[in-house]
């Protein structure tokens, strides 16, 4: 089973790359975000708990992300492999990450991180933001914020997948397909 970690700072093309990625190598996309909505919208035990979390206010615990992790992976018994975004952000969630892969018999097969200096992610945001409408991809301030946020609390969980000889760095720069293919480069050495 091939289960990837895409990761990377905001405006990295994680995105346009997963796409590129579930395709190519017919993986399923496992957005916690995607999944968080759908449990809610479904009414089950998982998302009625993360819906009363999410009301007052507070973040989602680890563990009941985790919990609609291991409910997706059991919907999906014969897939090719899954793509993971937006989780893990922090070692403790690897580290569960990998406690319930394990459980269910796999593991993270690689951690694939774009690299992509913070003037071309501001360029790559304030772009998008044109097109999208997003707030946050309208005010360099923010965006600013954005990738100090990603370098000081999450950039440091490639060290995790680093100590476990899964990290690629992958270069960010260059037409979708050229980054395209540096990831399928890696992906198929595996």
């Amino acid at each position: 089973m091939l289960n990837i970690v895409l990761f990377g700072p905001p405006g990295a093309g994680k995105g346009t790359q997963s796409n590129l990625l579930i395709e190519k190598y017919n993986l399923i996309h496992l957005s916690t975000g995607d999944i968080l909505r759908g449990e809610i919208a479904a009414g089950t035990q998982l998302g009625l708990e993360a819906k009363s979390i999410m009301e007052r206010g507070d973040l989602v615990p680890d563990k009941v992300v985790i919990g609609m992790i291991s409910s997706k992976l059991d919907a999906n018994p014969n897939a090719n492999g899954f793509i993971f975004d937006g989780f893990p952000r922090t070692a403790a969630q690897a580290q569960a990450l990998d406690s319930l892969l394990n459980e269910k018999g796999t593991s993270i097969s690689r951690m694939l991180s774009l690299k992509v200096d913070d003037q071309e992610l501001i360029k790559r945001l304030l772009n998008r933001g044109k097109e999208s409408g997003r707030a946050d991809d309208k005010d360099e301030n923010i965006i600013a914020n954005r990738i100090n946020e990603y370098n000081n609390k999450t950039a440091p969980l490639k060290d995790y997948y680093s100590l476990q000889d899964k990290l690629s760095e992958v270069e960010g720069i260059g037409s979708v397909q050229d980054i395209a293919n540096r990831l399928n480069e890696v992906i198929d050495k595996l």
